[in-house]
C-alpha cells in the first residue's frame, strides 16, 4: 500500500481491493473499536471514537455506497476499465477486465528535448520539437481509436496516468469523443509508458483512495 501526504493535511493510502476488509480491521483495532460509518460527498466516511477520521473514494467505475457492506461489495466486483498512459513521446494504451490486462499496446516515437541554443537554431529546435511532439500526439491518439474506442459501450470508465497534458491532448481527438464522459478524475503517477508500467496501472486503477486525517 502507497500512503503520501494530502494537501491541506492528512495523507492518502491506496488499497487493493483484496485488502480493503484487512485496513478497515487494523483502522478500527487501531483507533479505538468500531467507528461511525456514513456516507459523504467524495465516498464513505469512517469516523474513529478518537477523533481519526478516513474517506474511501470509490476506485474509477464503481458506483456510490451508503454502507460498508456494499462499498466492499462493490469495491471487489470485476470492472472493464480503459487505461490511457502518455508521457511526451511515449504512450501506453491497455483494457484490463478486473484485474487481468487483456488488451495492449505500447508506443514510444523520439520527441526532442529543450536546447539550450540561441537565436536562428533554437527556433529551428523548437519548430522541429513541436513537429515530433505532434506526430507523437497523432500516433497515440489513433492508438486509442483502435484499441479503446472500439470498447466504450462496455467500459466503466477511462483512466489516464502519467503527463495530464499529453492525455488531455489525445483525448482531444474528435473520434474519440465517446470516451470523454468515461474518462476518471483519477489521474495515475506512472513513470514513462511501457508494458510493466501498464501492467502495474491496473492495480493502481482498481485501489481504494483513502484519505486519513488525525485528530487536530
Amino acid at each position: 500500500m502507497n500512503s503520501r501526504p494530502a494537501a491541506g493535511g492528512g495523507r492518502w493510502v491506496d488499497v487493493p481491493p483484496a485488502r480493503m476488509a484487512r485496513w478497515i480491521e487494523g483502522f478500527t483495532e487501531r483507533h479505538g473499536g468500531p467507528p461511525e460509518i456514513g456516507p459523504g460527498p467524495d465516498g464513505l466516511r469512517l469516523a474513529a471514537p478518537d477523533g481519526t477520521a478516513a474517506v474511501l473514494h470509490p476506485p474509477p467505475g464503481m458506483p456510490g455506497a451508503d454502507d460498508l457492506a456494499g462499498f466492499l461489495a462493490a469495491v471487489g466486483a470485476p470492472r472493464r476499465l480503459g487505461l490511457l498512459l502518455a508521457r511526451k513521446g511515449a504512450v501506453a494504451v491497455g483494457v484490463a477486465d478486473g484485474e487481468r490486462l487483456v488488451v495492449s499496446k505500447v508506443d514510444t516515437r523520439y520527441v526532442q528535448g529543450r536546447t539550450a541554443a540561441g537565436g536562428w537554431s533554437q527556433q529551428r529546435f523548437a519548430r522541429r520539437r513541436d513537429n515530433q511532439a505532434k506526430a507523437a500526439m497523432a500516433d497515440a491518439a489513433e492508438l486509442a481509436v483502435r484499441l479503446l474506442l472500439p470498447e466504450a459501450d462496455r467500459l466503466s470508465a477511462v483512466v489516464g496516468g502519467g503527463d495530464r497534458r499529453a492525455v488531455d491532448g489525445i483525448l482531444a481527438d474528435r473520434r474519440l469523443a465517446p470516451l470523454v464522459p468515461l474518462r476518471a478524475e483519477r489521474l495515475l503517477d506512472v513513470p514513462e509508458p511501457r508494458h510493466a508500467v501498464l501492467v502495474e496501472a491496473v492495480t493502481a486503477a482498481r485501489a481504494v483512495r483513502v484519505l486519513v486525517r488525525d485528530p487536530e
